[in-house]
């Protein structure tokens, strides 16, 4: 009887010990959850309502923003930009994945050999990454210039083109350009997590594999790849996620044209809200964006936990 008792009793208060251990759990990550609630779950529902309004340049002045339901969405997908924008998104953002990646990749198995001054060189590479994406549009858009840009002086003087590339100015061209540069910025960021992925890969699987015949192309395929593909698949996931909305590389560069031969979602919600004032058009075109960013980031969730279970 005594020995029951005195089961029930540390039974008792290892209940209660772990209630005070999930309180105190709790307590420590309230303030993490609010303050995020608060900056990223507050503008997410407001532009959510603003999307079901006619939420104009008035309403700063009246402060009357009526429900109109889902016109702001019907107003969006009737519009003759919106299908253009959906496929300049799709191309810009699948062509600068697969490029970032491809490029990445080769430049990542090359730092992995090592030679002179091979960090350094690594190093360096982070810096169109770390630039400033105004600066580095800014720097893009005199290079890619048609009559004074050093690109076209280059070809021009290595007998490649007989004529300026209007590099920015025709729309056959300019997204195209705009993709190139967008590459251009994302590279450092692959061959960084790239990179970090081989130099898990143990050596000993390479020298086991030598033994067996497994050198060059067949050391990747059996070896090198099985071992990264799951740091690939977060890579390419949340390179999507970052692609699909890109803003600042577009508007530095193009603003969009010509003849709106680069305009995206980002940039069409853009100049619907601060452009035409019509921020419940440009709410509900974000929003699509907001959609499309979250099915993409539940895959990179689930990408990254089937990399953390491997």
């Amino acid at each position: 009887m005594a020995q029951a008792t005195l089961t029930r009793t540390v039974a008792v208060r290892r209940g209660r010990g772990r209630r005070g251990e999930s309180l105190t759990k709790v307590l420590f990550v309230l303030p993490a959850a609010l303050a995020m609630g608060a900056l990223f779950g507050y503008p997410v529902v407001k532009n959510l309502v603003m999307s079901l309004q006619d939420y104009g340049l008035r309403t700063f002045f009246t402060g009357e923003a009526p429900f109109i339901g889902l016109k702001n969405y019907s107003a969006m997908v009737s519009d003759q930009l919106f299908s253009q924008a959906m496929v300049n998104t799709a191309l810009f953002t699948i062509g600068s994945i697969a490029f970032q990646f491809g490029i990445g990749l080769a430049l990542a198995l090359f730092f992995r050999r090592r030679f002179p001054l091979g960090g350094l060189l690594r190093s360096l590479l982070l810096l169109p990454w770390l630039l400033p994406l105004i600066v580095s549009s800014a720097t893009w858009r005199s290079i890619l210039e048609q009559d004074n840009g050093i690109l076209n002086r280059t070809l021009t003087g290595l007998n490649l083109i007989d004529q300026p590339v209007p590099w920015l100015n025709s729309p056959s061209v300019a997204l195209i350009a705009v993709i190139g540069v967008n590459i251009w910025i994302g590279i450092p960021f692959n061959v960084t997590l790239l990179y970090s992925g081989l130099a898990e890969i143990p050596e000993e699987l390479y020298e086991a594999g030598q033994l067996d015949g497994a050198t060059g192309w067949r050391a990747f395929t059996h070896i090198t790849w099985p071992n990264l593909r799951a740091v690939a698949g977060v890579l390419l996931m949340l390179g999507v996620v970052y692609t699909i909305k890109v803003l600042d590389i577009i508007l530095g560069l193009t603003g969009g044209g010509p003849a709106n031969a680069t305009q995206t979602l980002a940039t069409q919600s853009y100049e619907r809200s601060f452009v035409d004032f019509k921020f419940g058009e440009g709410a509900a075109l974000s929003n699509l964006l907001i959609a499309l960013s979250f099915v993409f980031a539940i895959f990179y969730l689930r990408s990254t936990r089937r990399a953390v279970d491997e």
